[in-house]
């Protein structure tokens, strides 16, 4: 069975130059929109960390960074997963006041990424976090972060109907909230993914919460690192795609550790070792803000809203020869 899903009769609906219009409408109206709900700004952010820092996002904790050594530093580089714990970093460095956030253009290499219609070695996103009161720890306050991301993916596609009337696809504002132990006592006999097809279809929008702990079925849901989010506060943003008749997962985020859930998860996921290192010494110590924060996938949100079928069609990455031969026969463009 082909890794590829070109549905039938599939076309792009908009041409090659429209496209990149399109891409770039939505970027403009999507960050703007963003920034103005969560009261955030703009800064610089690093392709590559030091890798014996502990900085970099260790993903489901066996994806392996690209890594080079830098003679005149004397230290390896890594280019980043993600920036989940950097940016916590960058809030304290910054000095940004509670209430107050930032966001950025993450660029990240994934090398060990299995590709297909919506993963790509390569991983663009909007990484945000933005600095809270300890008392906003709570599940409601996760929730309406949630509710204004979903406004802002809604007015960009709002937007990107009025200039392009021949995009069809609106998300639907409502949010349906549930966690993973509810998916998984709703959906017994199903796998995680097949779950999350199974409830977007019948909410077009969910947030799926509490990832990365185990279910009563002894397994999690899916991985998740132990040393950024909470495990009891966080989510992924899902909707559904009616191009490839599944669902999407457009973001990842939540309310950050604090040292009682950092401790807590370094010990269940047997990573006791990361103590040492000086990010998390600083979070045990207290020295870092509260924090909300994920990531925005931008391949991701262009792909939906412009009903593409492949991560590529709004992208240019590396693909498989297969890749290649099968969007070639089906007339998609990789760009």
């Amino acid at each position: 069975m082909s890794k590829v899903f070109i549905p039938q009769g599939y076309r792009m609906p908009l041409s090659n130059n429209e496209l990149q219009r399109a891409i770039e409408l939505i970027h403009k109206e999507f960050q703007h929109s963003l920034t103005v709900r969560l009261n955030l700004h703009r800064v610089s952010a690093p392709l590559f960390v030091d890798g014996n820092t502990g900085l970099n996002d260790d993903l489901n904790g066996v994806e392996r960074p690209v890594s080079f050594n830098i003679p005149d530093v004397g230290t390896d580089g890594q280019v980043v997963h993600s920036l989940a714990k950097w940016k916590r970093l960058a809030l304290k460095r910054y000095e940004f006041p509670v209430g107050t956030g930032l966001y950025t253009d993450m660029n990240a290499i994934r090398r060990d990424e299995v590709v297909d219609n919506l993963h790509s070695i390569y991983v663009d996103q909007w990484d945000w976090e933005k600095n809270i009161h300890p008392e906003d720890r709570n599940e409601e306050y996760l929730k309406e972060t949630v509710r204004d991301i979903v406004g802002a993916i809604c007015d960009t596609a709002a937007a990107l109907r009025n200039a392009f009337p021949v995009l069809t696809f609106t998300p639907d504002r409502e949010v349906y909230f549930l966690t993973t132990q509810e998916l998984e006592d709703r959906y017994p006999d199903l796998t995680p993914s097949q779950r999350e097809a199974e409830i977007c279809r019948e909410h077009p929008t969910v947030f799926l919460m509490q990832i990365g702990g185990n279910l009563r079925s002894g397994k999690p849901h899916d991985g998740r690192a132990p040393d950024y989010d909470d495990w009891t506060l966080n989510g992924d943003i899902l909707m559904w795609d009616p191009v490839l008749g599944r669902s999407f997962e457009l973001s990842s985020m939540g309310i950050r550790v604090d040292a009682a859930a950092l401790d807590r998860q370094l010990m269940e996921r047997g990573c006791d070792e990361r103590r040492k290192l000086p990010f998390h010494q600083m979070l045990l110590n207290g020295q870092l803000p509260q924090s909300i924060g994920g990531g925005i996938g931008q391949s991701r949100l262009c792909m939906l809203l412009l009903g593409a079928c492949h991560i590529g069609e709004v992208q240019v990455s590396l693909w498989d020869s297969e890749t290649i031969r099968v969007c070639e026969e089906a007339g998609v463009t990789l760009l």
